[in-house]
C-alpha cells in the first residue's frame, strides 16, 4: 500500500483498450522449437502460427546497424561460428545456419513479413548493458523494423533503458518490462525492481514463473498491467501461469 501512489505517479497503468490482446493468447517463447527447428528460427515461427500461438523473439543489432533476431549475444551456441553477432552484418549474418536446423539467421523485418499480422509478436530487445549509446541505436532499428506493421506487436525488454526509450520515442508501441527476482529477493532487490518500474513505466510485465506468486507482480497486475510469465516448460507451470498471469510465454511440454 505504502508504494501504490508512487506506482501510479511514477509508472501510470496503460489504457486497457491498448493491451487487452496480450491476455488472448499464448506465446511460444522463441518460435515453437523443437528438434530439426531450431530456436528463433522462421520453420520455429511457422510451426507456432500453425499451432495458433504468438510469438516472442529476441532481436539484437548487426554491425551495420539491422535488427536481427538472434538471442545470445555470441554466435557460438547456436551456429558453427564464434565470436559476437554484433561484429557481423546483417547479410554476413543471414548466410550462417542456425545449428539443427536448416534456416538461417532472419532480420526482424523478415520476420514481420513471415508473421503478417496473423498471430502478436513480443519483441525482446537483448541490449548491451553498459553503452547507452547502443542502446539507443537498438531501439531505433527495432523502431525503424517496426514502422507501418499493422499487426499486434509489443517490444520488451530486461532493461528498463530500452522500455524507458519507447516510452518516450514510441509512445503508442506496447512495451513490457521483463522481470526476474532471482538473485534479488532481498531490501535492495526489492528496491531495484521499484526503480526499474519507476524509469521504465511500462504497459506490462513479463514475469519469470520461477517467481510466482509475487506481491510485488501481484500489485501491478491489480493496478491494470497485465502479467506475462516465461518460461512455461511444463503442465505444473502452465497451471501456476493460469492462477498468477494473463498468458503464459512457454516452450516444450508447456506449450499447449
Amino acid at each position: 500500500m505504502l508504494f501504490a501512489p508512487l506506482d501510479r505517479w511514477r509508472s501510470p497503468p496503460p489504457k486497457p483498450a491498448k493491451v487487452a490482446w496480450l491476455a488472448e493468447w499464448e506465446y511460444a517463447h522463441r518460435g515453437l522449437h523443437s528438434a530439426g527447428l531450431p530456436e528463433n528460427s522462421p520453420s520455429a515461427f511457422a510451426a507456432a502460427m500453425a499451432q495458433g500461438m504468438g510469438i516472442e523473439c529476441d532481436v539484437q543489432r548487426s554491425r551495420d546497424g539491422q535488427a536481427v533476431v538472434f538471442h545470445d549475444a555470441e554466435l557460438d551456441r547456436l551456429t558453427g561460428e564464434t565470436g559476437p553477432l554484433a561484429a557481423r552484418t546483417s547479410a554476413e549474418l543471414g548466410r550462417i545456419a542456425l545449428s539443427g536446423g536448416e534456416d538461417a539467421i532472419p532480420t526482424l523485418p523478415q520476420l514481420l513479413t513471415q508473421v503478417g499480422g496473423k498471430v502478436p509478436l513480443l519483441i525482446e530487445i537483448k541490449s548491451p548493458r553498459h553503452s547507452r549509446t547502443r542502446v539507443s541505436a537498438l531501439c531505433l532499428a527495432v523502431k525503424r523494423a517496426l514502422e507501418g506493421y499493422l499487426g499486434p506487436h509489443a517490444i520488451m525488454s530486461f532493461d528498463p533503458r530500452v522500455v524507458h526509450w519507447f516510452a518516450v520515442h514510441a509512445p503508442l508501441t506496447v512495451r513490457g518490462l521483463v522481470v526476474t527476482e532471482e538473485n534479488g529477493k532481498t531490501l535492495p532487490g526489492m528496491i531495484k525492481r521499484r526503480l526499474s518500474l519507476w524509469h521504465a513505466r511500462p504497459d506490462f510485465l513479463a514475469y519469470d514463473i520461477r517467481n510466482l506468486p509475487s506481491r510485488f507482480a501481484a500489485a501491478q497486475r491489480k493496478r491494470g498491467l497485465p502479467v506475462l510469465t516465461w518460461t512455461v516448460r511444463s503442465a505444473a507451470l502452465r497451471n501456476r501461469a493460469a492462477l498468477y498471469a494473463d498468458a503464459p510465454i512457454a516452450e516444450g511440454a508447456g506449450a499447449g
